[in-house]
Order: C-alpha cells, then sequence, then structure tokens
C-alpha cells in the first residue's frame, strides 16, 4: 500500500512556532556546548524539565566540563544525582565523560553516528547534541516525537516492533527542513521537542493551540488518541524488601546509619542503602536473638520503579554501640550529616531524613 506523501510544510511551520511560542530561556538553551547539551539530554531522559532544573545547575557547579566529571570519583558522580532516579544513567554519564578525555582527547564528537558510540548515548540523544551543537540535518525520535509523528502521519505502525520503529525513523528523517541552517536545525528540534511536552500530549492534547494541527491526520480522523500504536504492554513485577535499619545515637541529635552499596546489576547498583533482605525471617536471622525483640517495624513504603513495584518494609533498630555489623565488612557507619555525600535511593533518603 503506498503512503501518503509526507507534509513538507509540517518542518517550515514548526521552525516558525517553535521560535514564536516553544521553550525558551531553560538554562541548557542557546548554547553549541557538548558537555551542556549531552548533560540535559541525559537528565531529561524520563524526567520532568522542573525536576531537571534544580539539579542542572547544581551539576554543573560541581562538575564544568566534561574533564571535571571524567576525573570525579563515582560516589560523587551518584551523590549528586540521588534522586532523579534511573540510575544507571549516571553511571553510563561518569564513564561516556572518561571515554571522551581518553579516546577522544576530551572533545566530543561532531556527528550522531560517532556520538552514538559512546556509553549511554542512544540514537535520539546523539542526533540531539549534533543538531543543536553542530547543525547536524538529523532527527530525535524519543518517546515524545514518536508520539508527536505518529500522530501527525496516523502512523498503524506497532511501535512494539523494531520494523515499524525503523520505518517511523525513516519518515522522521524524510520530514527534516530541506536546507537548513544550524538555528534552523536548533529551533526545529526543540520545536519536535516542545511539541510533544506541551501539546501534543499523552493523555489530554491541545490540538486546537497546536501549530500543525490541519496537517495532522490523526486530528483528521478524529482518532487522536489511538496514537501512537503499541501493543506490548511492560509487565510489572512486584517485590517485597526488608531494610534493616541500624541507627546508632551516642548523643543526643547526633545519629549514624549502617549503609552498603548495592551489587551490580541490579536495582539501585551501585547506591548506599541499609542491608536488604529477602523475607523477614532472613532479616531476624541476621540478628542475635537479644536484639529481636527490640526491632521497630515502622510504615511500608511503596516504590514505582519502570519494571517493578517496591514494597519497602523497614526494620529499625537502635545500637548503643557500633560494634554489631550484620555482615562484617560489606558496610560502613554515616554520619547523619553525611548522608548527603552518598548516592541514596530516593525512598531510603526520605526514610533516613525521619530517623535523624
Amino acid at each position: 500500500m503506498t503512503r501518503p506523501a509526507l507534509p513538507r510544510e509540517f518542518a517550515p511551520r514548526l521552525i516558525e512556532w517553535q521560535r514564536r511560542a516553544g521553550r525558551s530561556g531553560l538554562p541548557w538553551q542557546g548554547t553549541r556546548d557538548p558537555y551542556r547539551v549531552w548533560l540535559s539530554e541525559v537528565m531529561l531522559q524520563q524526567t520532568q524539565v522542573s525536576t531537571v532544573l534544580s539539579y542542572f545547575p547544581r551539576f554543573l557547579e560541581r562538575f564544568p566540563d566534561v574533564k571535571a566529571l571524567a576525573e570525579a570519583r563515582p560516589d560523587d558522580v551518584m551523590a549528586l544525582w540521588s534522586g532523579l532516579g534511573y540510575y544507571s544513567r549516571a553511571r553510563n554519564l561518569h564513564r561516556c565523560a572518561q571515554v571522551v578525555m581518553t579516546d577522544h582527547a576530551g572533545i566530543f564528537p561532531d556527528s550522531a553516528e560517532v556520538l552514538q558510540t559512546l556509553p549511554g548515548i542512544g540514537a535520539s540523544t546523539a542526533a540531539a547534541i549534533a543538531a543543536f551543537c553542530h547543525g547536524e540535518r538529523i532527527s530525535i525520535l524519543d518517546g515524545n516525537v514518536r508520539r508527536v509523528l505518529s500522530r501527525l502521519l496516523a502512523f498503524e505502525g506497532d511501535l512494539a516492533q523494531a520494523g515499524p520503529q525503523r520505518e517511523l525513523w525513516d519518515m522522521a528523517q524524510a520530514l527534516l527542513p530541506v536546507t537548513p541552517t544550524p538555528d534552523d536545525m536548533t529551533a526545529y528540534t526543540q520545536g519536535l521537542m516542545d511539541l510533544g511536552a506541551t501539546l501534543c500530549q499523552r493523555s489530554r492534547p491541545a490540538c486546537a493551540n497546536c501549530p500543525v494541527q490541519s496537517l495532522c491526520r490523526a486530528h483528521r480522523a478524529g482518532d487522536v488518541q489511538r496514537f501512537p500504536v503499541k501493543t506490548k504492554r511492560l509487565s510489572r513485577k512486584f517485590e517485597r524488601w526488608w531494610l534493616l535499619v541500624l541507627r546508632n545515637q551516642d548523643s543526643p541529635g547526633r545519629a549514624r546509619f549502617w549503609l552498603e552499596r548495592r551489587p551490580a546489576p541490579g536495582i539501585w547498583a551501585g547506591l548506599y542503602c541499609p542491608p536488604v533482605f529477602a523475607a523477614e525471617n532472613e532479616l531476624l536471622d541476621a540478628l542475635p536473638e537479644r536484639m529481636r525483640g527490640v526491632l521497630q517495624a515502622l510504615e511500608p513504603v511503596a516504590h514505582s520503579l519502570t519494571h517493578r513495584e517496591l514494597h519497602l518494609h523497614p526494620m529499625l533498630l537502635d545500637l548503643k554501640s557500633e560494634s554489631f555489623e550484620p555482615v562484617a565488612g560489606r558496610g560502613q557507619w554515616v554520619e547523619a550529616d553525611s548522608l548527603g555525600d552518598h548516592g541514596l535511593p530516593t525512598p531510603v533518603r526520605q526514610l533516613l531524613a525521619r530517623l535523624i
């Protein structure tokens, strides 16, 4: 079946709209510095702009360039990332900075093709860096943009499958402005992001305000919500974890907590956490019998991850000395005022803050 011709007016309209009404003034805009663009793109993956706005300047203050990031201790990177979630991004970010320093003389490659060879940089992120920083004529295709283009083209392909994903990518490249200047590519790329984030949203698209409404085949058919087509749904797993929260308070207002680094690979890999047990009886077996009777069961915590729902059951044990270790040599005592120097998962950080 022959597909309808692609709307050639799309790119010019999008560029004009972005310059007139798109987002501007964000701290990572108005620059062609690959380090800043790369950092913002990684932070914005699966994370709202409002959240990144507070992390981005703090990260730049601590690690102002790729050399500073490459030379940082992994714990320092994870500590500053704590709360942003999807912690593999931070590990890849650190590794990528090191590769840029060792393999590329501290300079980010200037093409999307080579950028994709770096740790943690996928095709869409590479395209964003190349378009924003070097004016390369290449399209991004993250989740928001897939939704925009699927609706624009009434694309029937199942995006849970690789074949339709490649087909939509080819169509995204064909929709690019024909002979863009670097400024055109900046406006076009930012326009795709802005359209998906502010108007062509998943559940409540603001079609009346859309600059390409008259070109949108899904809108014309009155069936916007049907797109994008994606039959496969994530299979979510439920896990219960019992956390042994060891607290030492040898003087009023001064607390220490026993923390262990989570193993890799796995949930919260590389972060610090109280000892984790798969069942309550396993936690109890790790304690001398005299300590079991003074355990305090704290309020359970539910925490959602991409593929899992975690149900955390914290059990608090107050100690008068630091001689007891649940697994000798596997963790460390951390002062309450030093918790910010350690990468902590969000629910753990919030839990310990309540116990100080």
